[in-house]
């Protein structure tokens, strides 16, 4: 049964959708006061972990546990609690809850719906299904190799019926060995990080790129979810191409995802899954802030497509050093959270980076 303080947390939620997207609670990703504070306080069947991991606290409770289990591997991304770059993973999965697009887009059930299983996460959403990637693929490695105690083994649950999600290390591994080896790398990284004679600000930057390599080996598995973009409307469609188009622009500048930073970029994301009819910036009931985030991702795919992958390429030319990626991290600030800043620099600005390398 649902507490009433959360119920009521949800219920602000979808009253304050048409203003911004929601995703912190007291400072906290969404509902972290609710999630697993130890590997025991998920469920145990036989000595094995069986996280529920289409019940939103159960997929939080990764975040939290992962979080817990490598912060002190992070010392070289700040003296901050919250400067480990997992913290932008729970923000983004408390945003994917508060405007809707966890819950089943088919209509067949009422899973995440206000009138349903408000926790419940559908196998059927396209959200949820590239999410798993992003979750359950990181906790598994993480705990393959050691962070979540010695020996301890992994079984998510499975809704009946359910075949197109892997549920242990060896059988991701198996589906998905790339994307499984490079948080195997990131994890192992960390590790060997602590020992490194490295000054901090190399290590961090080291870190950050193995942790993108694997964010972005994961994304590119959910490839796997695509047909379950036919639920949606044709400008979710297209925000959904161009929200994982920027991640090859956030990944290539090893974007320091801590929670201060993530929040910048999560707060203009759209509170709601987008219709038939919605066209940015005009979208009446979307803030400014949405219209122009949406409107910006829209722009950088679009040249991207049109240039044959081009723009994603000469980002990835250009960020090829400690310096260019600091720079190219200002470089999307502006360009998001910045209304007045000119896309054409952006482009003139990419172009003479890429000399100096």
């Amino acid at each position: 049964m649902l507490r009433p303080a959360v119920l009521s947390l949800l219920l602000a939620c979808a009253v304050s959708l048409s203003s911004a997207a929601v995703f912190l609670e007291n400072g906290m990703p969404i509902l972290w006061a609710q999630t697993a504070g130890q590997v025991t306080d998920l469920p145990i069947q036989n000595g094995i972990l069986t996280p529920d991991p289409w019940h939103f606290l159960h997929r939080m409770s990764l975040y939290r546990l992962l979080i817990a289990a490598t912060d002190p591997f992070m010392g070289s991304m700040g003296t901050n609690a919250t400067d480990s770059p997992l913290w932008g993973l729970p923000l983004q999965l408390g945003w994917m809850l508060t405007s809707g697009r966890l819950a089943d887009p088919t209509g067949a059930t009422t899973c995440g719906l206000q009138t349903g299983d408000t926790m419940c996460v559908s196998t059927q959403s396209w959200w949820g299904c590239v999410n798993y990637f992003a979750s359950v693929l990181p906790f598994l490695s993480a705990a393959q190799q050691g962070f979540m105690g010695e020996g301890v083994q992994v079984q998510m649950q499975v809704p009946e019926g359910v075949e197109d999600y892997c549920t242990t290390y060896a059988d991701c591994a198996a589906r998905f060995p790339d994307a499984m080896t490079k948080w195997d790398a990131f994890f192992q990284g960390l590790k060997s990080a602590t020992e490194s004679p490295l000054p901090e600000s190399e290590k961090k930057d080291a870190l950050l790129g193995l942790y993108w390599v694997a964010q972005m080996a994961s994304t590119y598995a959910s490839a796997t979810c695509n047909a379950r973009q036919s639920h949606y409307s044709s400008a979710e469609v297209s925000f959904a191409k161009s929200w994982l188009n920027s991640a090859e622009y956030v990944s290539a500048a090893h974007f320091q995802s801590n929670m201060e930073k993530s929040a910048l970029f999560m707060a203009p994301l759209p509170s709601r899954i987008l219709q038939e009819g919605d066209v940015a910036p005009n979208i009446a009931d979307l803030s400014t802030e949405e219209n122009h985030t949406l409107s910006t991702f829209s722009w950088m795919n679009t040249i991207n497509t049109f240039l044959g992958g081009t723009l994603v390429r000469m980002w990835k030319s250009a960020m090829c050093s400690v310096d260019s990626r600091q720079k190219g991290r200002e470089m999307l600030e502006q360009l998001v959270l910045n209304p007045s800043y000119a896309r054409d620099t952006f482009m003139s600005i990419v172009s003479t980076m890429i000399t100096s390398c």
